[in-house]
């Protein structure tokens, strides 16, 4: 049986994520499974260490026992034997944003990668926020080249629109029309969804709003709302 699916909007580590982080934790088997989180949407800027260690304190915060940071930054270190079974032992594993275009390439059919899928297949809880979440869908957005890409498919047609309430609703329009029969999902900033309801429905969580759009209708969720996307989606 396969797990979980977070998706956040950003903002992840600034404390307003509690809701969401600790139901994470609690679908992954409790506070004591290990969370492995990557940051490499993070290395093209040389954040990555200090993203992957704002997200250990954040998760060691809300009482988890077992956090790592993985030194995932490049094609060759999503390649590493090591690190690919550090994910597949790892049971909540947590995507950073940063740059979704070089998130997608470096692991786009990696050893890494692979193991990800591994996890997922026995029950982890894949989460990730902002270009994290957007990479998890079958499609993503690269604002640098105005261009819709394939991505990791674990959401079948579908697209995140990140930082919805701040700049992420820009993209509505280009999108629309690019992904014209696709399920965008605008999801604020301090906001995240969980496919944890019956049959694999969506619940929000957060203090800001989930806005779907689809076949030209627009639908605004709230926290604790529940809505379907077409359920939880196997492996492709």
């Amino acid at each position: 049986m396969s797990g979980y699916l977070v998706l956040e909007g950003g903002a992840e580590f600034g404390g307003a994520m509690a809701e969401p982080d600790r139901r994470a934790l609690v679908l992954a088997g409790g506070y004591g499974v290990p969370v492995r989180i990557i940051p490499t949407a993070a290395a093209p800027d040389q954040n990555d260490e200090r993203a992957g260690h704002n997200g250990v304190r954040w998760f060691r915060h809300l009482g988890a026992t077992d956090v790592q940071s993985l030194k995932l930054i490049d094609e060759p270190s999503a390649a590493d034997p090591a690190v690919a079974q550090e994910l597949a032992q790892a049971k909540l594993i947590y995507l950073l944003g940063g740059f979704p275009h070089f998130l997608a390439q470096t692991l786009n059919g990696s050893a890494a990668w692979s193991a990800v899928l591994a996890a997922y297949e026995q029950g982890a809880v894949i989460a990730g926020s902002s270009a994290g979440a957007m990479v998890l869908c079958q499609y993503y957005f690269d604002p640098s080249g105005g261009r819709v890409i394939e991505g990791l498919n674990l959401i079948p047609n579908a697209c995140v629109l990140p930082h919805h309430n701040t700049f992420g609703q820009r993209w509505v329009p280009q999108l629309t029309e690019l992904l014209p029969h696709a399920l965008l999902l605008g999801i604020d900033e301090r906001t995240g969804i969980i496919n944890d309801g019956e049959e694999g429905t969506w619940t929000v969580y957060g203090e800001g709003e989930v806005v779907v759009y689809q076949g030209g209708e627009k639908t605004v969720y709230k926290n604790g709302d529940h809505f379907l996307t077409g359920g939880k989606s196997s492996t492709p």
